[in-house]
């Protein structure tokens, strides 16, 4: 497939960096301040691991791709809350032959369309696949990506068209309680990487009765210059002083305050925690919230349907490790057959 070569090309582009890729991350750090320079970096290193020629090939042999019988306009709403986080909706839409009709996001306006460009100077044929209208009016399907109150707005517009909409989910990690000091760091990778924005960033962990939480606290210490990033140090001393005022219970290292709390969802610079008895009673009530998680840390082998991966792993998904769990190929085919 030409578009495979194409995305692998594009993959060394990412890998060498050039002044102008350069330019584009300092330009989208600018534009967008929780887009930093390191975190850009990141998703763009991820990102040229993914497109090569070997794991692109794998994935359409996984998904038994074949060409399709009509091209279809695909409108792509996308978020913003990590870097390049709706590329892989993109590269979907366009291995599968489809049109992406695509509404940025305003946080991530920077980045994506650039390389979008270099994609279109690599193989020009792709210009006939890649549209940014200002309304998604004429699309055949929708996939759109946001928190729950914008999913009730989506679901209002494009309800009546194929659609995937996503809403909040959020990744959690289970102690064991005998993790190495280097499973704890790498665990650090999953709460601290992009600030803690992604969904598949760990925001809530279940450790045992009877757990010392500094040892966990000690341990990710190893991460403090997070706070020297203004946005996320005023968020930190925003959320202490709520705990405080409020009088919560709670710890506290100086860049990460740990709250004892039920909920998944937990403000940036706060991790919860919640203890649990037994691995089983955890797994029961794990796939009572599975609709909110996206993926789970652990080097337990936990029975669950979520996606589980080892500690340092939440954000290095692969092609098939598709965004809540709806694999877009099979809808992108079941749209075109």
């Amino acid at each position: 497939m030409e578009i495979i070569a194409a995305l692998n090309e594009l993959g060394l582009y990412l890998t060498h960096k050039d002044e102008d890729l350069v330019s584009q991350i300092n330009n989208a750090a600018n534009y967008n301040p929780w887009f930093s320079k390191e975190n850009m970096t990141l998703a763009i290193d991820s990102w040229a691991k993914l497109l090569n020629t070997d794991k692109l090939n794998g994935w359409m042999q996984r998904e038994k791709f074949t060409a399709l019988n009509e091209r279809k306009k695909i409108g792509l709403v996308l978020a913003g809350n990590i870097p390049m986080v709706g590329f892989h909706d993109i590269i979907s839409v366009l291995i599968t032959g489809h049109e992406a009709h695509i509404k940025l996001s305003s946080q991530d306006q920077k980045l994506i369309p650039f390389l979008l460009n270099k994609l279109i100077e690599i193989a020009p044929a792709l210009k006939n696949q890649i549209y940014y209208p200002e309304k998604l009016n004429e699309v055949d399907a929708v996939i759109a990506t946001g928190s729950d109150n914008s999913a009730r707005y989506f679901e209002y517009y494009f309800g009546q068209k194929p659609n995937i909409i996503r809403k909040n989910r959020n990744s959690i990690a289970i102690l064991e309680g005998n993790e190495s000091p280097e499973e704890i760091v790498a665990l650090g990778n999953d709460i601290f990487n992009y600030f803690g924005l992604g969904c598949r960033n760990v925001s809530k962990i279940y450790i045992p009765k009877n757990y010392d939480l500094t040892y966990l606290l000690d341990h990710l210490e190893s991460y403090h210059r997070i706070a020297d990033f203004h946005k996320y140090h005023n968020n930190y001393d925003f959320q202490k002083s709520l705990l405080l005022v409020n009088g919560v219970k709670h710890l506290d290292n100086g860049f990460l305050l740990l709250k004892e709390s039920d909920s998944l969802l937990a403000a940036i610079s706060v991790l919860h925690y919640e203890y649990y008895e037994d691995l089983d009673s955890l797994q029961s009530k794990i796939e009572l919230e599975k609709d909110k998680i996206q993926c789970i840390a652990s080097h337990l082998k936990i029975n669950t349907t979520c996606q589980l991966v080892g500690f340092g792993e939440t954000q290095q998904p692969g092609w098939t490790d598709y965004a809540d769990d709806v694999n877009t190929i099979s809808f992108l085919k079941k749209i075109a057959n």
